[in-house]
């Protein structure tokens, strides 16, 4: 840095105490977190190669395609699923045609977890947040007129990835689509389930087990599918600050490559494979810091701690979705410029694909028209603002490189304490994890509530406002229906084929050296349903029951 740090000290001091005199005319906003200015003092340390490097190249903390979006737009994949397959297929070609390049499904609660439609645990939340499968059926109609060689779709689902990714091969399969030609990914992040999120099945071992037979399986059959979407979302969704967020889905990424190598698998084999799945927040800066540090982060554990060799494996690449805790019941309108904000973080941040959140969505499933208006969005962003026509364009600004720093000193302090517990897992049996988020959500709610942090239209510029109308509404009548079609696939399917599958998975489910994937692509195959092969495998393995230990 060619800057005569001495002469720049005084002149900041110069600098200071006529801000001193000027505050006593024009006082400042009370609780502002950030320096009142950045200037070169601020960032003493920078090194452009080791601290930045180029686009593409390591620690990527610029991105990681040497182009970024001067060659193509991230994927704009909005999440979406509701009532049955068949409702949710006319949504995902309406996304399609409004321009959408990429599919995001969500799964209804019973099928998170791992329950058919008419299990008596199922009751009233049959197709209620996402989109209910009970079996392959349900996927076939799901993705009907759908090209799976031609789309990239995420599915987020954990607990029972295994099944959904099984049912969306046999899928591809009934297309004519080898599984080579797939492109996707499944969230399969049970970690931060047991964190933050709750839709777990099984205890951390047998759970670890599916992961990495998936990880495993798909290295040599499905290469360009991507195994897991390691998820900070839920874990901001839940309360953590941004270090918090990259620190504990971080923490879960190495337990996750622990545990593959552990398995036997080479690192280079299926790191290449893993991404990340981050929240966008509505403190613009903080987040675009966050995207960076993450990435710098990441680069540094894969290539040093992991010895990874091949440059893809060090490189973080993830998904980004607007902060659906940051949408407000009040003035729901207000939520589109809310989001608007939250694209551009996501933006200049160097995502890879994004999902922008409809503004009804803190009061129901969204419509068409919103979920036109959430995509229009990026589009918007993406052809008419200019900011993803240069890469990284907010590099060498004093405060973005000095919040990029301090927010990875905070991850790895974080990232260091979980290490001396004996990791994730660890921490999170022994609800440090939890707590630290609980804390942090505390503190932000109490801010909220004391007028510290304003939320417009919440805590101050109120308004009297009438009913919100239109709102899409699942009709209670899709839960007799998922039922009535289960009972006609048990009545026309081959019963004794899917018992003698089934009855092969709990055989390979008590061994556990075999990788599961295939038996599970068999089982899927004859119909058995998505909770007929959870059973099995909870009869193996047990239920995870959480406990928090402080």
């Amino acid at each position: 840095m060619s800057t005569n740090v001495e002469q720049l000290k005084e002149k900041k001091a110069a600098y200071d105490a006529k801000v001193e005199k000027a505050l006593a005319k024009f006082p400042e906003r009370k609780n502002l977190e950030p320096n009142r200015l950045y200037t070169p003092l601020d960032v003493t340390e920078f090194d452009y190669e080791k601290d930045l490097g180029f686009p593409g190249e390591f620690p990527f903390t610029r991105g990681v395609q040497p182009t970024m979006y001067r060659g193509r737009f991230w994927t704009m994949r909005q999440y979406a699923g509701f009532a049955t397959a068949e409702e949710s297929n006319k949504r995902y070609k309406f996304l399609l045609d409004a321009g959408q390049t990429g599919l995001s499904v969500a799964f209804d609660l019973p099928t998170q977890i791992g329950y058919d439609s008419d299990d008596a645990i199922s009751e009233g939340e049959v197709g209620k947040v996402g989109v209910a499968i009970d079996s392959l059926a349900d996927m076939e109609t799901l993705f009907d007129g759908i090209p799976l060689d031609k789309v990239s779709t995420s599915m987020t689902i954990n607990a029972p990835a295994s099944v959904l990714l099984a049912m969306y091969i046999a899928v591809a399969e009934k297309q004519g689509v080898t599984p080579d030609k797939l492109n996707g990914t499944i969230q399969n992040d049970i970690l931060k389930e047991y964190a933050a999120r709750g839709t777990y099945i099984f205890p951390p071992k047998p759970s670890m087990r599916l992961i990495t037979n998936i990880f495993e399986y798909c290295s040599k059959n499905v290469p360009n599918w991507n195994t897991i979407s390691i998820s900070g979302y839920h874990i901001r969704e839940a309360g953590s600050t941004a270090a918090q967020e990259i620190a504990f889905t971080i923490a879960d990424g190495i337990a996750y490559v622990e545990a593959a190598i552990k398995a036997g698998l080479n690192v280079d084999d299926f790191a290449g494979r893993l991404s990340f799945f981050w929240n966008a927040h509505n403190n613009v800066l903080e987040e675009v810091a966050k995207f960076r540090a993450s990435r710098r982060i990441w680069a540094k554990v894969m290539k040093e701690r992991f010895k990874a060799q091949k440059p893809k494996s060090w490189m973080l690449r993830f998904h980004t979705q607007t902060a659906g805790s940051m949408l407000t019941a009040q003035q729901p309108e207000n939520n589109i410029v809310r989001v608007a904000l939250q694209t551009v973080a996501a933006v200049l941040g160097g995502t890879q694909s994004l999902h922008t959140n409809s503004k009804d969505e803190a009061l129901a499933l969204p419509t068409e028209d919103s979920v036109r208006i959430a995509l229009r969005t990026q589009q918007i962003v993406a052809y008419e603002s200019g900011i993803a026509d240069t890469i990284d364009p907010l590099a060498g600004s004093y405060y973005i490189e000095a919040l990029t720093n301090k927010l990875e000193e905070e991850a790895l302090a974080y990232i260091q304490k979980i290490d001396d517990m004996g990791g994730a897992p660890v921490a999170i049996e022994k609800g440090y994890i939890q707590k630290e988020i609980q804390d942090s959500a505390y503190k932000y709610q109490m801010e909220v509530e004391t007028k510290k942090r304003i939320v417009v239209g919440v805590n101050q510029f109120q308004i009297e406002e009438k009913p919100v109308e239109g709102l899409l509404r699942v009709d209670p009548s899709v839960g007799v229906g998922q039922k009535a079609k289960l009972g006609e696939l048990r009545a026309k399917r081959d019963n004794a084929v899917v018992e003698a599958k089934l009855a092969a998975l709990a055989a390979a489910c008590k061994d556990e050296h075999t990788n599961l994937m295939p038996i599970i692509l068999d089982a899927v195959r004859a119909y058995a349903t998505l909770g007929e092969i959870c059973n099995v495998m909870r009869s193996v393995f047990g239920e995870y029951e959480a406990h928090v230990s402080l």
